[in-house]
């Protein structure tokens, strides 16, 4: 499977300005033979807590997008979205992956950012997501679940690749990349890290997007600061045959 990363900026809380700039680039990756798009964490608002503004319906204009986008081009579009799915309880912040015909699946952010207040307007997710794509067994995360370890590794074993789209900010750039490729190297899977870039009220972003072997090297990356798409092949036989070759996880205990 070929996975196409899209690391773009954002223009603050507009949607539809946010739709218009994505459309080509997703177009240029299906016409590059993509068949999975991954976008950043909420692409379409930036990493906003004025949920009042940017919560949409569960099949509100964003995740539209991403359907509509999927069945155009004929790929998988993954991308997360801020969604209001219950009128007592605070939003989610959902990683949805979209089907070109019609499939969807959704994951919603176990851990959020309580350093920036998060936890007081998003609601946590309560379990795990894993997608067969095109063969490939994806696990969907976001942002700050790279940091708990616990997250991914109960999951390796049903896992070819790790999906994290996220809004890191420019000044933690080496966490970043260094818990990425820690997660690929733990694991034994594919990482497909996608960051933003540009600049909102009060953060720069770097982007460092990058996909990651199951032996933690870069297949592909994007320069730091600028718009970019990469692409790499995903292969579950080689997923296999790492593990088999290296069987580390026969030696975890619980």
């Amino acid at each position: 499977m070929q996975v196409a990363a899209v690391q773009h900026t954002i223009v603050w809380q507009d949607p539809s300005a946010n739709h218009a700039h994505l459309a080509p680039l997703i177009a240029a990756a299906a016409q590059e033979g993509a068949d999975l798009v991954v976008l950043s964490e909420m692409f379409s608002t930036g990493f906003s807590m004025d949920t009042e503004c940017v919560a949409q319906a569960p099949e509100g204009p964003s995740v539209t997008f991403l359907q509509e986008q999927a069945a155009l081009y004929g790929v998988w579009i993954a991308g997360s979205v801020p969604v209001a799915d219950q009128t007592d309880a605070l939003p989610v912040n959902r990683l949805v992956l979209a089907g070109p015909q019609g499939e969807q699946h959704h994951y919603d952010k176990e851990h959020p950012f309580s350093f920036a207040g998060e936890d007081q307007h998003y609601r946590p997710g309560q379990q795990p997501v894993t997608v067969s794509v095109h063969g490939v067994r994806c696990t969907l995360t976001v942002c700050y679940d790279l940091r708990f370890v616990e997250s991914y590794w109960p999951l390796a074993a049903h896992t070819d690749c790790y999906l994290v789209v996220a809004n890191w900010p420019q000044t933690r750039r080496h966490h970043w990349r260094t818990l990425l490729a820690a997660r690929a190297i733990e694991n034994q899977a594919y990482v497909v890290g996608v960051n933003r870039v540009g600049s909102d009220l009060n953060l720069e972003y770097s982007g460092d997007s990058v996909i990651l072997s199951p032996l933690g090297e870069v297949l592909a990356e994007c320069p730091p600061g600028m718009e970019a798409t990469l692409m790499a092949e995903v292969d579950p036989g080689q997923v296999a045959e790492v593990r088999s070759q290296f069987p580390f996880m026969n030696d975890r205990r619980p």
